[in-house]
């Protein structure tokens, strides 16, 4: 299917920081075509129709049921969107699959079950299968004839999954490779027909395999007792003298760490539109018990705080969508681009979601902390009953928490966005020591205090997220200069500058969502976005500039230390607006629709 996306120019990953981009450039959640939208149509009311009334069946780990709801999906279609034709799939472009992802996340623990088999269970044969390995499994996987799991992590390898000890060792006849080790936390490992594990050949190379279920010595251990996303099978895997015939090797011996490194990123954008799915119905769900609760002989949604809870979990959800679809667009739009160059389906996408893998390791922790954010306030909206198993909040909650830990740690993630925008800026991908070193030079002139350019009502937001990225530049620049290789070792540091990203990315994104809304619809058609990018900002200009200020403090002293706090302040001047009245405004209209309506 024909993308929606026109955009001609792509950015480079990561070029958002020294580049500009035009609203018209990004795709938007409202750009999504009607086609696109029956489709999602479809997921959404099996999701209502056949999940949602069996969620607590699924909480006692119903495998039967698991695998006869994800059979259902297959039946419909909803396990190929991202399989070839010739492999009966359907092949719908990466940005339906996202909004797929998205509405699915509505089925709780299920929408795990589902995703894990047509993401990390699937895709590595997708991508890194040859054509035999496709034309064998495929097929089966993208009707649900067959049920996919993937199999990486170790008791002894959790984020340094590299680190595996699950050993393959060739036979003597050349026509298997013997594998013992364990797995573990592996989703789907209850009801699953494949396996794609890694493990070590000759000790040190690191190597995928396609392994059956019904292989003699591969068996699975008791269902895990979860805190949460109890209604997703999840168990160890043993490997016991477990006979793989070679032709099962998936992609190169000694290469696994290019399956494992590839599917996270597309693992790590998908799972960012799973929880917005997850927290717009949290939003909605705290809106309609503020509605209907009432303290006080007057609902509690009539009080401040609760309004202003309502409102920020709706203005979050909105800044952290915008960023999603903006990045999947420009995955989108890259891909096609790669294959109109001849590249082959199966490095398309993952190309396009490697030059995108910062934006990618970024949207997994923002959406991840939105979500935990929106269930936290959830709960509390809902005050008592909000502890009680008896209300909605308390699935939502233990359910959400996985998701930080989820395609790598946040923590893991905030280091990754700097180590990759080091080494691309080191091999000459990106330049970011230049506008680095031009900020350098700005701070020893004379400042400016304002600007007399008229502009839209957002072009006093769209100026700070300029200066926010100078902040960023120039911390990150005279950081680096100053710690040079010493840096990867100040975790702290890594952090405070991946927040100064993550926030300017943000903004930047809700700015050019709402301003292409403007051009689309005008700007009173669009008054509540117009404040939710408004408050967004205003509070993004702050985290920046705490975030800045701890890591300067964390190294420089004397001098450098006064100059760069002073180029800080500068950067991060910004009156922005009321946003205590901004919010009121916002949860009225939340009140006024009784669901999160964006």
């Amino acid at each position: 299917m024909e993308s929606t996306n026109v955009k001609k120019e792509v950015l480079k990953g990561a070029e958002f920081l020294i580049q500009e981009t035009k609203p018209s450039d990004i795709f938007i959640p409202e750009d999504f075509n009607e086609e696109q939208l029956m489709i999602v149509d479809m997921a959404k009311d099996f999701i209502q129709s056949r999940v949602c009334p069996n969620l607590d069946k699924l909480e006692k780990i119903d495998r039967e049921l698991n695998a006869k709801l994800l059979k259902e999906a297959g039946e419909l279609g909803l396990l190929s969107t991202s399989i070839p034709l010739e492999y009966e799939g359907s092949a719908q472009d990466f940005l339906t699959n996202m909004l797929l992802t998205e509405v699915e996340s509505e089925g709780a623990a299920f929408s795990l079950t589902l995703g894990a088999h047509t993401g990390i269970g699937t895709l590595p044969i997708l991508y890194f299968g040859n054509d035999a390995q496709k034309a064998k499994y495929l097929p089966s996987l993208a009707t649900g004839r067959l049920m996919a799991a993937y199999c990486l992590t170790e008791p002894g390898s959790g984020s340094d999954a590299l680190a595996a000890k699950t050993k393959a060792i060739l036979s003597e006849d050349g026509k298997h490779y013997v594998l013992n080790g364990q797995k573990m936390w592996i989703t789907n490992g209850g009801i699953a027909d494949i396996f794609i594990v890694f493990a070590q050949v000759d000790g040190d190379k690191f190597t995928g395999f396609i392994v059956e279920a019904n292989y003699e010595g591969l068996s699975r251990g008791a269902e895990e007792q979860k805190m949460g996303i109890k209604g997703s099978s999840t168990c160890q895997i043993f490997l016991e003298n477990v006979k793989v015939p070679v032709e099962n090797v998936l992609g190169e011996i000694g290469r696994g760490h290019v399956i494992a490194f590839n599917i996270l990123n597309i693992g790590r954008i998908k799972l960012c539109a799973g929880v917005l799915g997850g927290s717009k119905l949290t939003s909605t769900t705290s809106i309609q018990y503020a509605n209907e609760r009432k303290q006080f002989k007057t609902p509690i949604g009539n009080f401040g705080a609760i309004q202003h809870k309502l409102a920020e979990q709706a203005i979050r959800i909105f800044a952290v969508e915008s960023a999603c679809y903006r990045a999947s667009g420009d995955i989108n739009t890259m891909e096609e681009q790669l294959l109109k160059e001849g590249k082959p389906f199966s490095q398309a996408l993952l190309g396009a979601a490697e030059e995108y893998a910062i934006e990618c390791a970024l949207l997994k922790v923002a959406g991840s902390e939105v979500l935990d954010y929106t269930v936290d306030e959830g709960l509390q909206i809902y005050g008592g009953m909000g502890y009680s198993e008896e209300a909605p909040m308390a699935r939502a909650y233990r359910d959400s928490r996985i998701n930080r830990i989820f395609e790598g740690t946040n923590e893991i993630n905030r280091m990754l966005i700097i180590d990759m925008l080091m080494k691309r800026a080191m091999r000459g991908r990106i330049d970011i020591m230049g506008p680095a070193m031009k900020i350098q030079e700005e701070l020893m002139g004379v400042p400016s205090f304002g600007t007399n350019e008229q502009g839209g009502p957002l072009s006093a937001e769209m100026e700070a997220v300029r200066n926010l990225k100078k902040a960023v530049l120039m911390v990150s620049g005279a950081t680096a200069k100053e710690l040079m290789q010493q840096l990867k070792d100040e975790q702290e540091i890594l952090m405070y500058i991946s927040d100064m990203i993550l926030y300017t990315y943000v903004s930047e994104s809700v700015i050019l969502r709402v301003e292409k809304l403007i051009a689309q619809k005008g700007a009173d058609e669009v008054k509540t976005q117009l404040e939710m990018a408004k408050v967004y900002v205003a509070d993004a200009v702050e985290l920046v500039g705490l975030a800045g200020r701890n890591a300067i403090r964390a190294w420089a002293e004397g001098d450098m230390r006064k100059m760069l706090l002073m180029g800080l302040k500068r950067y991060t001047r910004f009156d922005g607006i009321n946003t205590k009245n901004a919010r009121r405004r916002i949860a009225s209209v939340l009140r006024e629709q009784n669901k999160y309506p964006f």
